[in-house]
């Protein structure tokens, strides 16, 4: 599913920077035969007639709630990177190091995408820091990052889990105001990357965090 998102993304974008639609002015085709639309990931394609082209294209309005998103977004899954980097020297839990490692594998290359629709929208990528967000729900305070970082072995573990579970919950509660507020299609399918990669993420953590 992520694949397919990002790729996605990446032909959105490529798309985005081939030119203004006013350097070439063609007079609008006749359709007259039916056409195959390509669904939304894991759903089939649809014939559509003449009649239906129009709105077949999902909008690529970009409104407040789609920017506010992505920007934080970005700040939220930076913050699991570093908490996530502690993992490798402070775990003691060989499966806490590989979900950590997995977390980073699969944010890493979300937060590139975000970076990349920010700067074809002509808007800045919010820089990096490590201060609390209080508008964005799972966020570690922090004192709460300074413990994890103090903290080796056993106890790192604990809150490690402890703190990545919330801040999972968090960004899918982000990403599912998104889907009520947002209005650009592809801000919406990485938001319904997120629900779905970061509850799959959730269960993991939590079955790890059962066996401790």
């Amino acid at each position: 599913m992520r694949a397919a998102v990002l790729a996605g993304i990446s032909l959105f974008l490529l798309v985005g920077c081939t030119g203004s639609p006013a350097e070439n002015v063609a007079a609008p085709p006749v359709h007259t035969a039916p056409v195959l639309a390509p669904g939304k990931p894991g759903e089939p394609a649809a014939t559509l007639k003449p009649s239906e082209y129009p709105t077949a294209v999902p909008s690529e309005k970009v409104n407040a709630a789609d920017v506010q998103y992505v920007e934080n977004m970005i700040l939220h899954h930076r913050q699991a990177l570093d908490m996530s980097d502690l993992a490798p020297t402070r775990a003691a839990n060989q499966q806490v190091k590989a979900i950590a490692s997995r977390i980073k594998d699969s944010q890493e290359p979300e937060i590139k995408a975000m970076a990349a629709w920010l700067t074809n929208q002509d808007l800045q990528v919010p820089e990096h820091h490590s201060g609390t967000h209080p508008n964005m729900p799972g966020m570690a305070t922090p004192d709460q990052l300074t413990a994890l970082r103090a903290a080796t072995g056993p106890a790192f573990d604990k809150a490690y889990l402890e703190l990545m579970i919330v801040h999972h919950q968090g960004a899918v509660t982000m990403a599912e105001q998104l889907l009520l507020n947002g209005s650009h299609v592809m801000v919406e399918e990485m938001a319904k990357d997120v629900v779905s990669v970061q509850t799959g993420e959730i269960n993991r953590l939590r079955a790890i965090q059962a066996r401790l």
